[in-house]
């Protein structure tokens, strides 16, 4: 996700640079440039890239795309590439990490959102753009800013449809329940989105695991929009030639981000005594499963 909002951006005019821990990913992008594929077509975009952080210039905005887990040593990057100015922006999956990166960088510089553009990493340097949608940003804790629409202007300027709003947190919960209806299942199954709507078994699934969220969201006081269930459907329809994020971190025996997503569920539904088998079995069987990675 990183290297597709790098690259569009990079394409629009603006000056980017990316920052990854891969060496063999940063080199194949600065030898052979960005590979993009999108509906059977190839693109390639010269960018620029680094493992080291002091390498990287001063920066007004930093994209944070890491998982959750590396969330509180991205944000103190972060942190040393602004200097005193700047603002930190997350579109990562689950929940939890504004919070990390406001304990970091303060709550006041700290913008988060969500977006439906998907992304499937191939090989070092290639990637597949595999879903357009929309991008939602707004401030984590507190009004409005200038800086939420100068940021969503200058990503629509770059084809990334951004739109900026008073209030962010319907919107992450709203991300959350696609995570939670999409995520577990295709990486306990091996499919990819779309494939989530070929079997009534899997749709019904889905809307298990989706309605339990729901019901813990609505406990919380969170406005959930009446069509939520159905905006995971389109978005797995949207995204279905896409590999999870959760599919891919398993299909490389990485740790996943189920504590961030159905496991943030599971934690929630504790505290206000609300029922979430089916999550919990989905939090349990990926646990399991990321336990006993080969080696």
């Amino acid at each position: 996700m990183g290297c597709l909002f790098g690259g569009l951006l990079t394409e629009a005019g603006e000056n980017v640079q990316l920052l990854d821990v891969w060496p063999e990913h940063v080199r194949a992008l600065n030898e052979n440039g960005l590979s993009v594929s999108r509906d059977g077509e190839e693109s390639v975009v010269r960018v620029q890239a680094f493992t080291d952080p002091a390498e990287v210039q001063e920066t007004d905005l930093a994209l944070i795309f890491v998982k959750h887990s590396q969330t509180r040593e991205a944000a103190e990057t972060a942190v040393q590439l602004l200097g005193d100015k700047g603002y930190i922006l997350t579109l990562q999956n689950g929940m939890g990490n504004a919070e990390i990166i406001a304990a970091v960088a303060g709550s006041g510089r700290v913008i988060c959102g969500t977006t439906a553009q998907g992304a499937m990493l191939l090989r070092p340097g290639r990637i597949q753009h595999s879903g357009v949608g929309k991008t939602m940003i707004g401030m984590w804790d507190r009004e409005r800013q200038p800086v939420v629409d100068e940021v969503a202007g200058v990503f629509s300027g770059a084809t990334i449809a951004t739109s900026g709003v008073d209030n962010i947190n319907p919107v992450l919960w709203s991300k959350l329940f696609a995570n939670v209806g999409i995520n577990a299942i295709t990486a306990l199954t091996n499919i990819r989105n779309g494939q989530l709507l070929d079997l009534e078994e899997t749709r019904d699934l889905v809307e298990g695991v989706v309605t339990e969220a729901i019901n813990v969201a609505r406990a919380l006081q969170v406005q959930v929009a009446e069509d939520a269930l159905d905006t995971v459907f389109a978005i797995a329809e949207a995204t279905a030639t896409n590999r999870s994020s959760m599919g891919q971190d398993v299909d490389g025996h990485r740790p996943t981000e189920i504590d961030a997503i159905n496991g943030y569920i599971v934690r929630r539904a504790e505290e206000l005594g609300v029922a979430v088998p089916v999550n919990q079995a989905l939090t349990r069987l990926i646990k399991t499963l990321q336990g006993h990675y080969p080696g």
